[in-house]
Parts: C-alpha cells; structure tokens; sequence
C-alpha cells in the first residue's frame, strides 16, 4: 500500500514538473518547479499571516503589498478592487495625500477596464521650442523609464519593448545602448550616459557619427543625456567582466569579459555652457529632441541651466528629474538612502527655476521614482509633469517579486538577471501583454482621476486638487507646501481650454 501511495505522489510530482516546466505562465514556476508553489500557497494566505504574525498591507517597503498587488492585478487583467475601505491610517500618517473631487465631475470616463484606444497624449510638443527636426508629441502621458539590457534580462527587455508598442508609448533604453530587445516595435529614447555605450570610439570617447549611425538604424524619437540617477547619483557605475558577454559587449563597445565603467562624469563637457553645446550637436546631427536627466543635488547646477537657457536660446528640449527614491539599479546602502532628494522635494525646485527663467513651457519635464501608482503619478502632473516613467513598476507588472537580488544576477523571476537559466523562465510574449496593461491602466486610472477632479486632462490638475493630511485633523493645501505660484503646473496651452474648473 505505501509502495502505490508512494509511486502515485511521485507520479503526481514528476507530471507537476513537467507541466511547471512547459507552462509559460508563471517565470517562478518554470525556474523553480514544484517547489515555486510554496511562494503561491503562502501569498493566497499572505494577508492573514500578517495579521496575526508579520506585518500590515502597507509596512513592506520599497513597495507596499497594496501597491504590488495592484500593479499585478492590473497586469493580470484582474480584479484591481479592495473591499471593507482603506486600512491607511488617514489620521496618523504625516503628509498623506488626499485628491479633493469636484461636485461636478467631468463627463466621458466612467467604470470599466482601461480601453487602449483611449488617448492621453502629452500636453507639449517635445522639442518645439527649438524648432527640433523632428519634434512630436508623445502619445502617451506614461512610458518605461531607463532600464539598460545588462541590468535586466534581455527576456525582460523584449517584454517591456513589445509593452510598449502595444500601450503606445516610449521605452527608454538605459545608459546600456539599443541592443536586439530593444528593437521589438517599441519606440525609444535612447539614453547616453558617461559610457557612452553604443556611440563611442576605441578610447571611450563620445563618438557623434556612431551616434547618427546607431539612431538612423532603431526607431528613436528622442536622445537623454544621463547625468546621474536617483539610485547613485555621482557614483558611476560598474558591470562586472562576468556579466559583460560578447553580445553586451558589441552593443556596448567594450571588450568581452573586461569590467565596464560608467564613469561618475561626463568626459565630452564639463560645465552648463559644455552641456547647452553638447545638447545642440547632438540636435543638429539628428534633428531630434534632446534631454537631460538627472537626479536633483545642489541646486545651483539648475539655477545656472535655466539662467544660460534663457539668455541663449539653446538648451534641452526635455528635462527627466529622477527622485533620490528610486533607482532599480544596485548602489551603495548610503547612496539609495541619503543621497539625493526624494521626488517630492527636488522637482519643484527644478521646476522654480525654470518657471522663474520663464522657461517651464517651452521644457517637456518628465520624472521616475515611485511614481507609477495613479496618486503618485497625478501629483507629480500637478507639480508640472507632464510625462510619468515608470521604472521598477513595470518590472514588477513582468513579473518582479521585489525580491531585491537585483544586484546578485540571481532574479528569481528572470528580470533582473543575465543567467540563461532564470532568464528563459520569463516568456516575453505572455509578460509584453501584462506590461502594456499595466501601462495603459495606469495612463486610464490619470484619465479617469482628471475627471474626478473636473478636468479633461491630467495635465489640467493643479495642486489645489491636492491636500497634505498631517498628525491629527490637520490638512495644508498641496500648492502652499510646494510653495507653487498660481498657474505653474499647467501648461499655458491648457490654462484656458473650455470646461476646466
């Protein structure tokens, strides 16, 4: 009798595997068969385990267990809805945001699942304002912030560039270069960090004709120049020899299996005037949009680019803020946790200073850091965004567990990793269509808070649809703690349109 329960459960498992092996659904499973249904088993019971043993829905950090699981659920196409009201403690959690809806809300979007032929175009024209070649208008007010093909997977890659061609919208390609991934029908920006990766020569020089080159041969609307990232700002960055394999290499342009440097600066300028004639070559050889990003430090640097932007006419077209809080790529515990300004600090500085050069609408401001859950995402338009990237978002939309190995190369999921073995558990056909869902559900969720609010365009949303609730019953209006002046944050195209309130 035990011989044939024996051989039953050992059949049961071997099929088990089998089908965890072939099944392309779930990344944990393909890597980590049978075993991997530990990790489902215990998060169907997560929330009562918590309750009684661990921690609420809101102690986990980078990201809630709320926050995970409505971008998974949103993902997935299921039910994104949490029942019994909110378990935040509205009266004892210091600056908690509370969006204030109109009497009147606007008509046009009510319940229902994000539709992707709804549009939410940006407000600006990148690149207008100096007369780019080819300036447009971004189609989607949400896109993929930089995530270099080293960092992640190239499965992980893939999925994210056919996400965003099925949301339409822009994927940025990390300081890391356009590698195969990148080339799956999503448009791109493609980022130059201090590498130089995939435009420069033999001595690591910027090199503008490879730039040309690589830009004529990928469906790139906009270049970035990086200059730091809110996970290391100043730092540099480092790719060790072992993860640098000959395809790496050639996209990159370095040696195989030789660590490979982002240097903490750039070599190609050294100061604002450097930087405002950098930004023109690169717009004159392409005739594309060109941006900065950076992280916000001393704020003298953005005081002097408005200044010098304002006295000659030149400059970015579009300027990326990235919040000290972000960043997917690994640093230095010091780094992630006191260097840099969170978001909600540093972008209305950087926005003061172009608002007061006179400048805040001719520059097309995007910004990353935790900004990819709607309330987050639609104050950052009220503080005068008017594109959102989203960075680990998207990964966890693929498939991340925030497992944070990201640093290891051991992603049990496949994302952040260059091992074949985990990479191959993610199938990017599947993982494409939750990223783009998650995409377009985030841009609907804008949409639809820009009609509560009695508006017809996030980028009509003020901060006086805002309130900071602090400690007891106490709430400060969004536009006096940012110090904003009435009209910064909108776009002076929109300041007038018909039906805003």
């Amino acid at each position: 009798m035990g011989r044939v329960v024996a051989r039953t459960v050992g059949g049961g498992l071997v099929g088990l595997a089998a089908y965890d092996l072939l099944q392309k659904k779930h990344a944990i499973l393909r890597n980590f068969p049978v075993i991997g249904h530990l990790r489902y088993s215990l998060e169907a019971v997560g929330p009562e385990l918590r309750q009684y043993i661990v921690t609420d829905n809101n102690s986990e950090r980078p990201f809630s267990r709320d926050q995970r699981h409505w971008i998974y659920a949103v993902a997935k196409g299921e039910n994104s809805y949490f029942g019994f009201g909110t378990d935040n403690d509205l009266d004892q959690s210091p600056s908690y945001l509370i969006i204030k809806q109109a009497t009147f809300p606007a008509p046009g979007v009510g319940p229902g699942h994000p539709d992707p032929a709804t549009p939410v175009p940006c407000a600006k024209v990148m690149g207008a304002a100096h007369r780019r070649r080819w300036a447009f208008r971004p189609a989607s007010v949400v896109n993929i912030s930089a995530l270099s093909y080293g960092s992640l997977s190239g499965s992980a890659i893939e999925a994210l560039n056919r996400g965003a061609a099925l949301a339409g919208c822009l994927h940025n390609t990390g300081e890391g270069g356009v590698s195969p991934h990148h080339r799956q029908g999503g448009e791109l920006v493609l980022q130059i960090g201090t590498g130089y990766f995939g435009c420069r020569d033999e001595r690591g020089r910027f090199d503008l004709d490879r730039l040309v080159d690589l830009v004529e041969s990928a469906p790139v609307r906009a270049v970035e120049i990086k200059l730091s990232q809110g996970a290391k700002p100043g730092l540099g960055g480092l790719l060790p020899g072992v993860k640098v394999t000959p395809e790496i290499a050639a996209i990159r342009g370095v040696p195989v299996g030789v660590d490979c440097v982002s240097p903490p600066y750039h070599t190609a300028f050294h100061d604002v005037d450097g930087l405002l004639e950098f930004v023109e070559r690169i717009a004159e050889a392409t005739g594309l949009p060109v941006g900065v990003k950076s992280a916000v430090g001393q704020h003298g640097f953005w005081a002097k680019l408005a200044t010098r932007m304002a006295a000659t006419g030149q400059g970015p077209d579009f300027v990326t803020i990235d919040g000290g809080e972000g960043g997917t790529g690994a640093a230095p515990l010091v780094y992630s946790d006191h260097v840099a300004l969170p978001f909600r600090v540093g972008f209305p500085r950087v926005y003061r200073a172009f608002a007061e050069a006179g400048l805040a609408d001719e520059v097309v401001f995007a910004g990353a850091g935790k900004l990819g859950l709607p309330e987050a995402a639609l104050l950052g338009m009220a503080m005068g965004l008017d594109l959102v990237n989203v960075g680990r978002e998207a990964m966890l939309a693929i498939g991340c567990i925030q497992a944070q190995r990201c640093h290891t190369g051991r992603c049990p999921t496949g994302v952040a990793t260059q091992n074949r073995w985990l990479a191959s558990g993610l199938d990017p056909s599947l993982k494409s269509t939750r990223a783009a869902n998650y995409l377009m559900a985030l841009r609907y969720e804008l949409l639809r808070l820009a009609h509560v609010c009695g508006v017809a365009h996030p980028a009509l949303v003020t901060l006086d649809h805002f309130e900071l609730i602090e400690d007891g019953p106490t709430g400060i209006p969004a536009r006096e703690a940012f110090g904003y002046e009435p009209g910064w944050g909108v776009p002076v195209t929109l300041r007038r349109e018909p039906g805003s309130r």
